[in-house]
């Protein structure tokens, strides 16, 4: 009698089950490094575009003996000037209207960077630089210092500011715009000794990092945001650490660098 061949056995529940979970653990592990390899290279351009904007604010200063100031949130990434140089700042002054003569910025220390304005690419629909995370929240920052320094009031972004301001003068003016390397350290107006990185920055440039569209909800990244003079620098943390997450990438200019650029320009002294 012919023996009969059984039907083939099919895979079971179980089976199947451990096989979908192996698949989901490689399909996860595959999509985890695609994001850190994709927040790396993000990482690494955003370096570079900081170096980019940094040039571009020095090349700024070299033709025009100034800084440009912040622009407004909107102003479509051109330099914002106040209408008076004291009390309220009345309507804003936006290019091709001619500055005014004081140089009061708008937002000295909570703008955006005028990219507009330095003849930079890369543009939102607005006008406004991106990192590279490219969320409609990752619109890079600039502060520019303000104050009156051996009485010249705004010496940065009026015209001949800085030349009338003096370089020894401005060299021994403090607190200028603060970086401090955690927000429990600000105090004053400035930083703590013991978190100071700089009380002399004349310049504040940062991109929010990749967790712009969600906003890190720590205090050190809230001090960059919260519109004074003092911001914060540090490596990367998560939500965990003593100031909470915080992945701002944070650049400054001191006033010695400016004013090599502006010595070599023959803006200054």
């Amino acid at each position: 009698m012919p023996r009969l061949l059984s039907p083939p056995r099919g895979f079971t529940i179980v089976e199947l089950t451990v096989v979908l979970v192996i698949v989901s653990l490689i399909l996860g592990g595959l999509m985890l490094s695609l994001t850190a390899t994709r927040d790396v290279a993000s990482l690494r351009d955003t370096q570079r575009q900081l170096t980019e904007i940094k040039d571009a604010l020095l090349g700024f200063s070299a033709a025009n003996g100034r800084l440009p100031c912040p622009a407004s949130g909107t102003s479509n990434g051109l330099e914002s000037f106040c209408t008076n140089d004291t009390g309220g700042c009345g309507a804003l002054i936006i290019p091709p209207t001619p500055m005014p003569g004081h140089g009061r910025c708008s937002n000295p220390f909570d703008g955006f960077l005028p990219a507009v304005t330095l003849g930079l690419s890369g543009l939102d629909a607005n006008g406004y630089a991106l990192d590279s995370w490219g969320s409609p929240a990752s619109r890079f920052r600039y502060a520019l210092a303000d104050g009156t320094i051996n009485g010249i009031t705004h010496p940065f972004s009026a015209a001949s500011g800085m030349k009338n301001a003096t370089m020894a003068s401005i060299s021994a003016t403090t607190p200028l715009l603060s970086v401090c390397s955690a927000a429990d350290g600000i105090s004053g107006g400035t930083c703590t000794a013991a978190t100071m990185l700089t009380n002399s920055a004349v310049a504040v440039i940062f991109s929010p990092g990749s967790n712009a569209m969600t906003g890190g909800t720590g205090a050190d990244e809230a001090a960059n945001l919260d519109g004074d003079a003092v911001f914060v620098s540090h490596p990367t943390t998560t939500a965990g650490a003593a100031g909470g997450e915080f992945d701002d990438l944070v650049l400054w200019i001191s006033p010695n660098l400016l004013f090599n650029r502006l010595i070599a320009a023959g803006k200054l002294p």
